[in-house]
């Protein structure tokens, strides 16, 4: 086993987790399960692998930003429902 019992419970108690002593023993072997594959990946010889934050290669979906005039002061307070005539109005929040 890759995880004790004790381990287990340490974690658990970290992770703010209440497991009955009857999960103790399955979540032991799912645990150990995850260990035991994460070992198998260190097997692999990755010195030549770039790091990558994607698994594949990804493009910005956005458009090109393009400089335009931006709605006048009155027409953006017009789409609100409260206004002051200078900025929207809402409740405060404390």
């Amino acid at each position: 086993m890759k995880i004790t019992r004790e381990e287990l419970i340490h974690v658990a108690n970290l992770a703010n987790l209440k497991l009955s002593p009857e999960e103790i023993g399955p979540m032991r072997d799912q645990l150990d399960k995850i260990l035991s594959y994460v070992d198998k990946l260190n097997e692999l010889d990755t010195k030549n692998i770039a790091p990558t934050t994607h698994a594949i290669s990804i493009q910005n979906a956005f458009r090109e930003d393009v400089v335009r005039e931006s709605l006048d002061q009155k027409d953006a307070l017009s789409n609100g429902p409260q206004q002051n005539g200078e900025a929207f109005v809402v409740p405060s929040v404390i």
